[in-house]
């Protein structure tokens, strides 16, 4: 009786595993023929980054369609191939497409409850709040401790050359970032630049260091998200949860009752947490929100904020240290704006524009948002076809392929920021460069982030010359393991101070 159990379990496994595998192909969509138990994700997170995967699936899918269908293990999943079919997705049709489908928990888990993973009504009006607080205005507002934090680093690069030799540069612009967002997003004064041990950025490296029972627990939670809801799973280190639940609690709960003002995010926040107006001159109606709200907005503008900005500064300056015509160029670009304007200013770091380019190229090689990952929230038909993606498909849109497509950007591993002209943007599709979305849920953070990493850039290139040493890794490898891109095993250079 064992034996027959045994096989009816066996032939309903493989039953089951042949409908999953069959879905694209009754459907009449472009696939790629799946493998079990990966589907089509072979090597994701020991060869391969999950971007790195979905290019190799959308070379062999590009022209057979707007979409084709590929398989995250037994998940049927939309690979977008087609320019206008990723505009149609995040802008003309968003309404069927607004969520991410993120697990979030806000009772059991609170820092989960951000922009990010809201969905539907909710993250509409968490939007509509926070939009206000990153406007240029308020970007010029917070400018200044940026600038203080960049002369911090500056510093802190002088001590770590020593006397010679390579520098990690990766973790000294993670702590610049961590500091800039410390004091912005937080009020507290990090200090990681002057001691890598700080407790703030020890926190921010917990964020990122994930055991891989932490990956598959997050993994099952996503198939079971109403369910876990209701068994109160969380996913989120609550060693990190108590620490940043207490900096926003003890941060807000001193400025009120001190009257103290600052031109932060925080600042920003601690109004919206009572109902008061963010933009100056407005009498519309606000909803309070939470303690707990305005901590998951201040985590998130962390963790969204100081990894991207700090790879893509490091990737920037490890194309620009295999360049160096491009780094000198870059570097008269910073030194005759900061000639015209005295000073680092707002206004100056806008008039880079060579600088700009060169973060520009820096985000299409290497998008450290790789993936776009959407949701169809109702049934949807694709215009001028026969095909319908059904309420609950998730539907990616993979940045990095369409980075790297040398249909779209010749010779596309070539580091050439010439391609940001704008005459050369002009030529090409709108959604051909998606570094931070686009639509209506686009990255809330963009312009902080840009903010942050032009002074930051611009500091750098100023005052030191990089370029490779014996441990910089040719050609850099995407980590692998890493949520967003990243080089594997750090990034270094050899940086020296320019005397003028």
């Amino acid at each position: 009786m064992i034996y027959l159990a045994l096989i009816a379990v066996a032939t309903l496994l493989v039953l089951f595993v042949n409908q999953r595998y069959n879905y694209w192909k009754v459907r009449g969509v472009p696939y790629l023929t799946p493998v079990f138990p990966a589907g089509n994700v072979w090597g994701l997170g020991t060869r391969l980054h999950l971007s790195e995967v979905l290019q190799k699936c959308y070379e062999k899918l590009k022209g057979k369609g707007p979409f084709g269908g590929v398989y995250f293990y037994l998940a049927p999943t939309v690979l977008a191939t087609d320019l206008d079919f990723v505009k149609t997705i995040l802008v003309k049709d968003f309404q069927y497409f607004h969520d991410r489908s993120f697990y979030y928990n806000e009772k059991d888990d609170p820092l989960t409850g951000h922009l990010f993973t809201m969905e539907g009504v909710r993250w509409k009006n968490l939007r509509a709040k926070l939009t206000p607080t990153f406007t240029s205005g308020k970007m010029k507002m917070m400018f200044p401790i940026v600038a203080d934090v960049a002369a911090e680093l500056k510093k802190c690069l002088v001590t770590e050359m020593g006397d010679g030799g390579d520098v990690e540069l990766k973790d000294v612009l993670a702590r610049y970032t961590t500091d800039v967002i410390g004091k912005c997003a937080f009020g507290l004064d990090c200090n990681s630049l002057e001691n890598p041990n700080a407790e703030f950025r020890e926190m921010g490296r917990k964020i990122f260091t994930t055991s891989p029972f932490a990956i598959i627990k997050l993994f099952l939670v996503q198939q079971i998200k109403p369910l876990a809801r209701k068994l109160g799973v969380t996913v989120m280190n609550q060693e990190v949860t108590k620490y940043f639940l207490k900096a926003v609690k003890d941060t807000v709960e001193y400025r009120e009752s001190n009257n103290v003002e600052r031109n932060d995010f925080m600042n920003l926040l601690i109004k919206l947490k009572n109902a008061e107006p963010v933009e100056e001159g407005s009498s519309r109606p606000m909803e309070k929100l939470s303690l707990n709200e305005i901590s998951a907005q201040a985590f998130v503008f962390f963790f969204a904020g100081f990894e991207t900005s700090s790879t893509l500064m490091s990737f920037c300056l490890y194309e620009l240290a295999m360049n160096q015509e491009l780094q000198e160029r870059a570097r008269k670009n910073v030194r005759d704006v900061l000639n015209q304007h005295g000073s680092l200013t707002y206004e100056a770091i806008h008039e880079m524009k060579y600088l700009e380019n060169c973060i520009f190229e820096t985000l299409r090689i290497y998008p450290p948002a790789s993936i776009l990952f959407r949701i169809a929230t109702q049934d949807y038909h694709v215009p001028n076809t026969d095909f319908v993606i059904e309420k609950g498909t998730a539907t990616n849109i993979p940045v990095l392929a369409i980075h790297r497509d040398p249909e779209l950007y010749p010779d596309p591993l070539k580091f050439d920021p010439e391609r940001f002209n704008p005459d050369q943007v002009a030529k090409r599709h709108p959604f051909a460069f998606l570094p931070f979305g686009d639509g209506p849920r686009v990255c809330i953070g963009m312009r902080f982030g840009l903010m942050q990493t032009r002074v930051g850039l611009a500091t750098l290139l100023q005052n030191f010359r990089f370029t490779v040493s014996p441990r910089t890794r040719i050609p850099a490898k995407i980590d692998p393991v890493s949520g967003i891109i990243m080089a594997e095993g750090g990034l270094f250079l050899q940086a020296d101070k320019i005397c003028d």
